[in-house]
């Protein structure tokens, strides 16, 4: 019995250290992040993050949080980056507000747009042969675009019905990322594609097609790519979110005043030509940005143009979408 008794007290004693050094994993220190997730698409869209990270911003900025590591995985296109943040394999995504909005209102993705990344910045490319004078000249052609849900993929099929055009009938629209869509008008498989940056000069610079139309005249000053947070940060590290939205300020404000190097940073991490990078920001009618503020309407908009084509059940509000308390806190 004294036996029986003596280890009961020494479990005790082991349960009482293991509770005040926090290692049941149910401490508030265990929960802390150390290592920072983030998913990106190789567009010139989304160098923010390709700077902080260059530049050891995303580590330095966020050690007195307790973040030791910052890790980054590219995905092709929204999509497939929202199902891994569904599956908690990254905890923040340069994304287009696009898919972000079908992953919200269809798969409970639980996140909110903190910040805006940059507006416009997309092409419709049609091969150099194919005569082009108004979108009424699309009809039986066959475009490739991103993947449906997504900020190309929304914009385009909207722009198609306002000008009498009807997807899928009129105009065969084909899924597809960058590369193989750049790939598809290459050996002629398609007409034309609608396309981020750098994509279109890309194109245009191995001779295979050339930009008609700008996204910005399709919708004037349109929201495209943003900064989603995970829900489980925003509640349980909002100190930790506020200096992310911090350092994607630092950083955007650092491509804007250094577009040289943002180039290099750009071709360094994705391997494009340094000139075709340079000729895609002379030509591309985007803007970074990171005040979420400038794009709510256009991003609430998406979500009834998504309504109307069946990806969403019903439309989201902008305080279902977004969360603009961190950017107040990071500029105030």
């Amino acid at each position: 019995m004294r036996k029986i008794v003596s280890i009961l007290m020494a479990a005790a004693v082991l349960v009482a250290l293991i509770l005040v050094s926090g290692c049941t994993g149910t401490g508030g220190e265990q929960q802390q992040l150390t290592t920072l997730r983030i998913g990106y698409q190789p567009s010139t869209h989304q160098i923010a993050e390709m700077t902080a990270m260059e530049k050891g911003w995303w580590q330095e900025d966020l050690a007195p949080y307790g973040v030791t590591t910052a890790t980054d995985t590219e995905f092709p296109t929204g999509a497939p980056e929202m199902q891994a943040m569904i599956a908690d394999q990254i905890d923040i995504a340069y994304v287009g507000a696009a898919p972000a909005i079908v992953a919200m209102a269809n798969s409970g993705l639980d996140a909110k747009i903190v910040a805006a990344v940059q507006t416009q910045g997309s092409d419709l490319v049609l091969r150099p042969e194919v005569a082009y004078t108004s979108p009424a000249d699309l009809k039986g052609m066959k475009i490739a675009t991103f993947p449906p849900g997504t900020i190309q993929d929304t914009l385009f099929r909207d722009w198609l019905l306002a000008n009498n055009l009807t997807p899928d009938e009129d105009v065969t629209i084909v899924a597809m990322g960058p590369g193989d869509a750049m790939t598809a008008i290459a050996a002629d498989q398609v007409d034309g594609v609608f396309l981020p940056h750098p994509a279109p000069a890309i194109i245009a610079s191995n001779g295979n097609g050339r930009s008609v139309v700008a996204s910005g005249e399709i919708q004037p000053n349109h929201a495209c790519c943003v900064l989603v947070v995970s829900g489980k940060l925003i509640r349980e590290q909002p100190e930790l979110v506020e200096q992310i939205v911090k350092t994607h300020i630092r950083a955007t404000e650092y491509n804007l005043a250094n577009e040289d190097e943002a180039a290099v940073i750009y071709a360094n991490k994705t391997g494009q030509d340094i000139n075709v990078v340079k000729q895609s920001f002379e030509e591309w009618d985007g803007t970074w940005v990171s005040d979420p503020n400038l794009i709510t309407d256009s991003v609430v908009s998406y979500t009834e143009i998504q309504h109307d084509l069946g990806y969403v059940n019903k439309p989201l509000t902008r305080d279902e979408i977004f969360d603009l308390s961190f950017y107040e806190k990071a500029t105030a």
